[in-house]
């Protein structure tokens, strides 16, 4: 596992984090999401509107490099996971060097 994916999977074990589409856009709407991280999908409108929203709500997004399946497996569910949102990092660095844009 590259650092990436460590600190992805330590956030999510010792930290907060809300896993799927629904449970991300909730936690954008009520600002507790602190970096959100998309699996690539093939619904691109869906990506495109979570991409959009974390913008006007100056919240980082990073694409993960492997598919949803992939990103659930990481996250140590036997599901896919198409979309996190990092709410409380836990013992993980993932939030190491990302500032919000008005922070810019």
């Amino acid at each position: 596992m590259t650092e990436s994916t460590n600190n992805i999977r330590l956030a999510v074990d010792t930290g907060e984090a809300a896993l799927g589409l629904n449970s991300v856009i909730g936690s954008i709407k009520n600002n507790t999401a602190k970096l959100i991280i998309l699996a690539k999908v093939n619904d691109n409108d869906i990506l495109e509107d979570i991409q959009h929203m974390a913008k006007v709500a100056e919240i980082s997004v990073q694409l993960f490099e492997g598919n949803s399946m992939d990103l659930g497996s990481l996250c140590g569910k036997p599901f896919s996971v198409s979309a996190l949102s990092i709410i409380n990092p836990g013992a993980s660095d993932i939030l190491k060097g990302l500032e919000k844009k008005s922070d810019k």
